[in-house]
């Protein structure tokens, strides 16, 4: 970097929150900014750190830099985005000195278009504001833990989510949004149907780690770039948290089933369902959009999981019904995985809460009649809202298998039966399973 030049992955980041202020997704506006710059693999770890800490902690960031400048609501949007990419780091990362991330804001701020005197203005007001939250931070971050102080401002939610999981959540609700402002796990499954771990093994940096309860499962705590790796290209391995693993294996396929995944992009559950029986299963797998579906098929390939694809609404496409077993992920708020998903909390709106849960209680039912006397239907979502998750279960009026006898750490504290993961306790994403049975009486 020469003298005076901003960070590349500074200079990244940055990009990628004015995308996010356009209404850019930030993981893929972050894909396609670290692509262009050519970062290696450190300078995309730091871009990511970057911008995905400033964009899930912007309404907090948004605080400390208004009480750090005269005129806040004067502040261009590119300057403010300057500003809380610094302000994270002086306030959450240890990664950088002070002085150092200062520097690399006045300079961001000097480089933004426009004529060189107003340049200068905007780099004189971000070494202004930025040197007196330096000064101030320690009492300002004490002051959020203070009495009063709404979770949602202290925690960078929306206050109706912040609100909703409090209710869901009762004494976990802190420590749940206190994880959703930390890195997501960076967690591997390893697919038997293209060759042995130890293919997967020999690229993991050193520190990995399995889980006994999930066998296919490696954790890495260093970065690991999946998609740039020999394995991946193998399709020995995969991108997948450890809770998005638990609902293929409560399925409990065997070899010479049919089984139905009725929302099945992107695939990682489908492909895992084939990959725990060996190949030996026929899953249908359900996706309603013609390029998900096709993504979804290229997935599949590459993991060498044959499965047939049919392209429709899981309520209505025309299926030969008589599954042995079927999968219910359906389309839901997200409200467990909001750390791996860093914009999310701002995309998602309350209103929508009650036509997800309809929609998720009609793809449960297709799916109950699309099950044979006998068979079982697993429901699982990546969020933590009872209207989306246990309420959606008792209105199907289904008996509900024991999960918590095979994963008893993992037991629904108010639905006996199901499964329930929390990212501040368990270290991975919010998820909610739930085994249905189907009977005979249909």
């Amino acid at each position: 970097m020469s003298r005076g030049a901003v960070a590349p992955e500074r200079a990244v980041a940055l990009r990628v929150l004015r995308r996010v202020d356009g209404g850019a997704y930030a993981d893929r506006a972050l894909r396609g900014e670290a692509d262009r710059a050519g970062l290696d693999v450190r300078a995309h770890g730091q871009a990511l750190r970057l911008a995905y800490g400033a964009v899930q902690r912007s309404r907090t960031l948004d605080w400390l830099i208004d009480g750090a400048v005269e005129r806040p609501d004067a502040l261009e949007p590119a300057v403010r985005d300057v500003l809380r990419l610094c302000a994270f780091e002086l306030a959450y990362s240890d990664a950088t000195p002070d002085h150092a991330a200062v520097d690399q804001a006045v300079r961001q701020a000097r480089s933004l278009r426009g004529p060189t005197r107003r340049r200068a203005a905007r780099a004189a007001v971000v070494n202004a504001a930025m040197r007196r939250l330096a000064a101030e931070r320690a009492a300002r971050l004490a002051s959020l833990d203070a009495p009063g102080t709404p979770a949602g401002l202290r925690h960078s939610l929306p206050d109706w989510i912040a609100r909703r999981l409090a209710e869901a959540l009762g004494d976990e609700a802190e420590a749940t949004m206190a994880a959703f402002n930390r890195p997501a796990e960076t967690a591997l499954r390893w697919n038997p149907l293209r060759g042995p771990r130890t293919t997967l093994e020999r690229e993991l940096p050193a520190g990995w780690r399995g889980d006994a309860r999930l066998p296919e499962a490696y954790v890495v705590d260093t970065g690991f770039a999946i998609e740039r790796s020999q394995a991946w290209a193998r399709g020995c391995a995969m991108a997948q948290s450890r809770a998005s693993m638990i609902p293929a294996r409560a399925l409990g396929v065997m070899p010479g089933e049919r089984v139905l995944d009725l929302c099945a992009a992107p695939g990682a559950k489908a492909t895992h369902l084939v990959a725990l029986a060996a190949g030996g299963v026929r899953v249908t797998a359900v996706e309603l959009h013609a390029a998900r579906a096709a993504a979804l098929g290229e997935l599949a390939r590459r993991m060498g999981a044959r499965m047939e694809i049919v392209v429709g609404d899981g309520r209505e496409v025309p299926l030969q019904e008589g599954f042995d077993a079927a999968l219910v992920d359906p389309p839901c708020s997200g409200l467990g995985v909001l750390n791996a998903r860093p914009d999310a909390r701002w995309r998602r709106r309350e209103e929508a809460i009650g036509p997800l849960s309809e929609l998720q209680g009609q793809l449960l039912a297709r799916a109950l009649r699309a099950v044979r006397p006998g068979g079982r239907v697993v429901y699982s979502t990546c969020t933590l809202l009872p209207e989306e998750n246990e309420e959606v279960v008792l209105r199907s009026g289904a008996p509900l298998d024991d999960l918590g006898a095979s994963f008893p750490e993992w037991r629904h504290p108010g639905l006996p039966g199901a499964l329930r993961t929390l990212p501040g306790r368990d270290g991975t994403d919010g998820f909610f399973v739930a085994r249905l049975r189907v009977g005979s009486g249909r």
